[in-house]
């Protein structure tokens, strides 16, 4: 599996909540890629501006890797109590790290915005 198949479920994550409806098919993902049923830690920090925007991380090991990325990608974007709920026209511009907490140590994945500044 792709690390960009992982970022983009961070980004979906986020994508649904923005346009409010559920568009990971979650069965399926589950079917093509088996390890996303393992359970795994992740951090999730958003970047906007090479700033971080907000920020979630696993405190333990509870979740599937699938529903870890997603819940920490809407934690980080919503939920991060040092920032207001992103936006929009932040999520546009924003950068996603993705960062897997694996028995052989962390292993850091990064999205490039959808749109760059000009």
């Amino acid at each position: 599996m792709s690390q960009s198949v992982l970022l983009t479920i961070a980004r979906q994550s986020i994508q649904e909540v923005l346009q409010a409806e559920r568009s990971i098919d979650r069965e399926k993902l589950l079917e093509e890629y088996p390890i996303l049923s393992e359970p795994m830690m992740t951090e999730i920090t958003l970047y906007l501006n090479n700033e971080i925007r907000g920020n979630a991380k696993s405190s333990t090991l509870s979740r599937s890797l699938l529903e870890d990325i997603i819940h920490n990608a809407k934690i980080a974007a919503f939920q991060d109590e040092n920032f207001n709920p992103l936006v929009t026209s932040e999520y546009l511009y924003t950068t996603i790290e993705l960062t897997l907490f694996s028995a052989d140590g962390p292993l850091s994945h990064k999205s490039s915005p959808i749109l760059k500044d000009q």
